[in-house]
């Protein structure tokens, strides 16, 4: 029997995170995880999106400085959009521009989604 495209809506859905924040330190890639397995890094003004099937699933992010996971539950049918940076205190910005290199935070957090037919 044939997946119908309401079979396929049903058993996908996808992740796009992005690195677009006015406030990154703009430096450094960020690497993207889902369920531990390494799907891509992120440099400033990038995006990528993965396809993954509904339900539980872990959105990690890596600037190598600091990681953040994040536990999600993907609903069928529904794109998910998260936003990820780098951040730095203004100690860490004397370091950034007098080194170039220095201890960032990296966050991520969702941003509003959508139905994946719109």
């Amino acid at each position: 029997m044939a997946m119908t495209s309401a079979d396929k809506l049903a058993t996908t859905t996808r992740i796009t995170v992005v690195r677009n924040a006015a406030d990154d330190t703009q430096t450094r890639q960020i690497k993207v995880y889902v369920d531990g397995q390494n799907q891509g890094e992120l440099m400033y003004g990038d995006s990528l999106t993965v396809e993954v099937t509904p339900g539980p699933h872990v959105l990690g992010v890596d600037n190598t400085w600091n990681r953040k996971d994040l536990a999600i539950d993907v609903q069928p049918g529904r794109d998910l959009t998260f936003l990820t940076k780098s951040s730095a205190g203004k100690f860490v910005w004397f370091l950034l521009g007098f080194f170039g290199a220095g201890p960032m935070h990296v966050s991520v957090e969702p941003l509003p989604s959508s139905p994946l037919d719109s």
